[in-house]
């Protein structure tokens, strides 16, 4: 009996040793995004269902993370807590220069471009009520600015600069989430909200469709001297008739989606990541809306202001892009 024990243990030792290589190779990578009913949330979870799909062949399983967004998103791959993030193409270049938000912790000469994804439009919206037709009409009004550590935080205060204008001159300047303001607006607990976002987005369309919100351009000399100065930004406008009680055009400006990581993420986890995503682009295209019109071309060169992943790099040569 005892025999018979010691084979079978025998046996366990070597089934054991013949699985570990498997289990050892089994890589786990995580994506930053935003709030869950943002784009970059769906964004994340676009790229990952594509990565977990082929996952028996390279061994790597991608899960998402919900987050306060860009200025996260970039300060935890910073930290080494994230190995990918959605962020706008504005704070990855203050990150990579260490300017802006990010002057005191310094440049991250270690954050690595992967692609663009998404044009992010400025979006500004209004309690119909307040039959706002401009940016200024928002003035002394309550308004949300966006919480702390997003983009949209950042690229507010940025703007209010640039008008010469300050949190006082709104009667309240609220922080809500993405996923808190809509709700707050259409309960008058605000007047406006600004955020910077892909579209058509479930965050704009509730407020619209609910309590008929109206979306207020973002023009005037502030804005001309904001995009002429700064590589990163463009003039976009917003198509007439994508939201309820909205069938006019709307003018802003902004800043592209971009998908981020650092040098010290294994130039085959990117390559295999980005080989995912390209190697299905029709299925990543139909993922959500605003990925309709996304060309590989243009994703690989727009809005990249830090070095791209050696990884990433690989494939585009391959195919010819870069």
């Amino acid at each position: 009996m005892k025999k018979l024990t010691a084979v079978a243990a025998a046996f366990a030792v070597v089934a054991s040793l013949g699985t570990t290589p498997a289990h050892a190779q089994q890589k786990f990578v995580t994506i930053g995004t935003g709030g869950v009913t943002g784009v970059y949330y769906a964004a994340g979870g676009a790229i990952c269902r594509l990565m977990n799909k082929d996952r028996a062949k390279h061994g790597i399983r991608c899960s998402v993370e919900s987050t306060g967004g860009s200025v996260y998103n970039l300060n935890t791959i910073r930290g080494g807590e994230l190995d990918f993030g959605v962020a706008q193409s504005d704070w990855q270049f203050h990150a990579y220069n260490g300017s802006s938000t990010f002057k005191d912790a310094g440049a991250n000469k270690d954050l690595r471009a992967v692609f663009s994804i998404h044009p992010e439009p400025f979006t500004v919206v209004a309690r119909k009520e307040l039959n706002a037709t401009k940016f200024e009409d928002l003035k002394g009004k309550r308004f949300n600015v966006g919480n702390p550590g997003s983009g949209t935080r950042a690229s507010m205060e940025e703007l209010l600069k640039a008008m010469g204008w300050t949190m006082s001159d709104f009667s309240l300047a609220s922080e809500l989430k993405a996923d808190e303001h809509g709700a707050a607006l259409c309960d008058n607990k605000i007047d406006g909200f600004f955020y910077g976002v892909g579209h058509p987005s479930a965050n704009i369309q509730d407020p619209t469709t609910t309590c008929g919100a109206k979306l207020v351009p973002l023009t005037g000399p502030a804005i001309d001297k904001l995009v002429s100065e700064r590589p990163y930004y463009a003039k976009v406008e917003i198509p007439g008739g994508l939201y309820a009680n909205n069938p006019d055009p709307t003018p802003t400006y902004g800043v592209t989606a971009t998908f981020v990581t650092s040098a010290k993420t294994s130039d085959e986890v990117v390559y295999n990541m980005v080989k995912a995503v390209f190697d299905n682009f029709d299925e990543f295209k139909k993922l959500h809306p605003a990925f309709a019109h996304l060309k590989p071309e243009e994703m690989v060169k727009n809005g990249l202001s830090a070095p791209i992943h050696a990884g990433a790099m690989k494939y585009y040569k391959e195919k010819g892009w870069l």
